[in-house]
């Protein structure tokens, strides 16, 4: 993502965490990929919103790696990749795909932030690395004829100021049997910290493992609705499978609503198929095929959001970025309700901190370590890192 700036003005990035790793051996018996989401399936839904809130807090917070960059444990100078951000994860197979931000592989050393030559809207790594405790070591990338990242649709790269597109952003994925989907935005303007308008949000897809991928025609939402940046999962409800679907507007000061579409390609690619969420009677949900009666299921001013189902707490987990700082909270449906917002890393330790992505594949000790990339814009590269529960 290529901003001007995260919520807050960032230096580059402290490392105030010591560096831990496990023994391979140890985190290879303990990680868990959460079959339901890696198998095809969904994670049942149990509709009670009377379960009460479990999460008490996080430790041992750690920085493992930086995974793009100079100085990062992958190589990725060699694809062109000097500065990049975001890194949403979508598995297929044995394979996890990262999906990156604005691009650049010209980059001063010297330079903070979304800036450089070589500029390409959105570039994908894959790895099958099944040890997240050192890192994630990439198998490979998309890339173009010699060898360079190449993007998954590019941006127009018009200028800031003219009402075009600037560039399109990637900001989540998930795979419908072979087929995978990424859902981007059309930027039309960076403002402020924090602040940017988008002409619309749509889904691009692959049926070739990610080495190709072309825009999914008719599906796109409205850059002034609040369905421009999602996070997914895979979620059984009433015998049925489907894509569950958060989203916020463009920026980062909104709320988050939730849609839902059956886990079909047929239905991923029709519009009229998507549902949205507009209240509850007690533990029924109410689903309208009207996008204007959706309810808002987190208020706040919501960037970047990441959400997954945590074995360990036996609730949905949700991560985000909010005014320089990264936060979970946890809930009781998919619908809500959320508990409070719990520190995950601090803007003190990290300044210019956004983007904490989960993905099911990556936890350990029965799901109470989590794993998550995390971009800084100070160094402008996705970072590694680990959080384990505290659960009460």
């Amino acid at each position: 993502m290529r901003h001007g700036s995260p919520a807050h003005p960032s230096a580059p990035a402290a490392r105030r965490h010591p560096l831990r790793r496990i023994g391979a051996a140890l985190v290879a018996a303990s990680v868990l990929a959460l079959a339901a989401c890696t198998s095809g399936g969904g994670v049942s839904v149990d509709p009670d919103p009377d379960k009460p809130f479990v999460l008490t807090g996080v430790s041992k917070v750690t920085e493992i790696a930086r995974l793009t960059g100079p100085g990062a444990m992958n190589d990725t100078a060699v694809v062109g990749v000097a500065g990049t951000d975001l890194g949403s994860m979508v598995n297929l197979g044995d394979k996890t795909f990262f999906f990156f931000g604005d691009t650049f592989g010209e980059r001063d050393p010297e330079s903070v932030g979304g800036q450089g030559g070589f500029w390409r809207s959105n570039v994908s790594a894959w790895t099958t690395d099944d040890d997240p405790s050192d890192g994630i070591d990439f198998g490979g990338w998309l890339t173009d004829d010699v060898g360079l990242a190449s993007p998954l649709i590019e941006g127009d790269h018009d200028a800031n100021d003219i009402g075009g597109e600037v560039t399109k952003i990637p900001t989540y994925g998930f795979a419908v049997g072979e087929t995978m989907y990424v859902s981007y935005m059309s930027v039309r303007h960076w403002g402020d910290p924090g602040a940017w308008d988008a002409n619309y949000a749509a889904l691009v897809k692959s049926t070739d493992g990610g080495a190709s991928w072309k825009p999914v025609e008719g599906v796109r939402w409205p850059g002034d609705s609040n369905f421009v940046q999602f996070a997914t999962a895979a979620v059984q409800d009433g015998g049925k499978d489907y894509v569950y679907i958060w989203a916020i507007p463009s920026g980062r000061f909104g709320g988050v609503q939730l849609m839902r579409v059956p886990a079909e390609e047929k239905a991923v690619e029709s519009l009229s198929a998507y549902e949205y969420f507009s209240g509850a009677d007690g533990a029924t949900p109410r689903w309208s095929a009207d996008m204007t009666k959706a309810e808002t299921v987190v208020d706040g001013t919501i960037g970047e959001l990441s959400v997954m189902w945590s074995t360990y707490l036996e609730r949905w987990i949700m991560t985000y970025s909010d005014a320089g700082n990264a936060y979970i909270r946890e809930g009781a449906t998919p619908w809500g309700p959320w508990g409070d917002p719990i520190e995950l890393v601090a803007a003190k330790d990290y300044p210019g901190l956004y983007s904490p992505y989960l993905n099911p594949r990556y936890v350990s000790d029965d799901g109470r370590r989590i794993y998550f990339t995390l971009s800084l814009w100070g160094p402008y590269n996705v970072f590694w890192f680990s959080a384990d529960l505290q659960r009460g």
